[in-house]
């Protein structure tokens, strides 16, 4: 019998609004049980740095990013945040549990993800975060992927396939900075890649016109109107037609066609770009899904909820409707992901990212 344990998934996203914890009691495969889980916000002062960290790595050339030697004082500055921010999020969670965790799943915050350079950096100390917490952590999960020549994202779609039951083909989309589909097929079939930005670019928009962290319930959006000429021009990113698997940088996007636009049209143009890059995404897939099931922090947007309906012309259902837990639900993965990657097994597929072959990955920090 394959041993059960009980691995506590770590996951802070593009959105950089804070960190998802989720309690699982899991074997790494078919047993997927979740106890408990939890969201830690950044305080303003770590959004503040991590997104100056993300800006200034965004113009620094590839090598200078993977040799910590040549990091400049912001980026070694928000590593120290993330791993800080991590370890006392992870000890508030405990604190009041009798739970014995046996590994966390530490995915680290993104900061550069450059598929095509075969580079990706989440930051965050592993192994510090082992020491301070004193249990074994896994972390650096895309790393051996992009080595074997993959895009090193998306991770998720092996758990969304052990976690979906129902008719297939069916589709899979989380909504978080970027927006990720895993399409399930019959007989095991999968492919899984990002469509586009989902609440990134609208989270920055709103930031910027109004102060406010994000769109809520899409009520900014649902007062505008959509601009279709700066619609086109996103839509005419060559991303969109590229083949599958592909992945994204959350900075991968200009917005230069909306800025001259009113708060609300941008926030409802910038909606109605998720929602047509998600069509677009769609009719890549091998066949038509008959549901889309939603997760991650999109889906408590309306106003984004009706427009997929809208371009897609599928159901769409919210995924807390079939019991799965949307809010923590990549932290669930990273937490099943920690025990695959101690078992040696395949975190990553060629249908899921590009790479040559199944493939296992992520790096042990012992606690010892």
């Amino acid at each position: 019998m394959t041993a059960i344990k009980t691995c506590l998934g770590l996951m802070s996203g593009t959105s950089m609004d804070g960190i998802d914890l989720a309690l699982l009691e899991t074997d790494g495969e078919a047993h997927i049980e979740p106890l408990r889980d939890g969201f830690q916000a950044y305080t303003p002062s770590t959004r503040a740095a991590l997104r100056e960290a993300m800006d200034i790595a965004a113009a620094l050339p590839t090598p200078v990013l993977a040799d910590l030697a040549l990091w400049p004082s912001e980026l070694i500055s928000a590593d120290a945040l993330v791993t800080k921010a991590h370890g006392e999020a992870v000890e508030d969670f405990l604190k009041s549990s009798q739970t014995q965790v046996s590994l966390i799943g530490f995915h680290g915050q993104t900061i550069v993800h450059r598929p095509e350079a075969g580079f990706t950096l989440q930051i965050g100390d592993g192994q510090a975060l082992a020491h301070s917490l004193g249990i074994d952590v896994v972390g650096q999960f895309r790393r051996a992927d992009m080595a074997a020549g993959g895009q090193g994202a998306p991770l998720a779609p092996l758990f969304h396939a052990a976690l979906a039951e129902g008719a297939r083909p069916q589709g899979v989309l989380n909504l978080g900075g970027i927006a990720n589909i895993t399409w399930l097929g019959a007989q095991g079939a999968l492919l899984a890649f990002d469509t586009g930005p989902a609440n990134a670019l609208l989270d920055d928009w709103v930031q910027q016109k109004t102060g406010q962290a994000f769109d809520e319930n899409g009520a900014l959006a649902a007062k505008g109107k959509v601009d279709a000429t700066a619609l086109a021009a996103l839509m005419a990113h060559p991303f969109f037609t590229a083949p599958p698997p592909k992945s994204l940088d959350r900075l991968g996007f200009e917005t230069a066609p909306i800025e001259a636009l009113s708060a609300e049209d941008g926030a409802a143009t910038l909606t109605a770009f998720t929602a047509a890059s998600v069509a677009a995404g769609l009719a890549l897939s091998p066949q038509r899904a008959s549901r889309l099931i939603l997760c991650g922090g999109g889906r408590h947007n309306k106003t984004l909820c009706r427009a997929l309906e809208q371009s897609t012309n599928i159901e769409v259902v919210d995924c807390d409707s079939l019991g799965w837990r949307g809010d923590a639900l990549e932290a669930q993965a990273f937490a099943w992901l920690a025990l695959r990657s101690l078992k040696g097994l395949p975190l990553s597929r060629p249908e899921t990212t590009g790479v040559g072959a199944p493939t296992t990955g992520g790096e042990l920090y012992s606690a010892g």
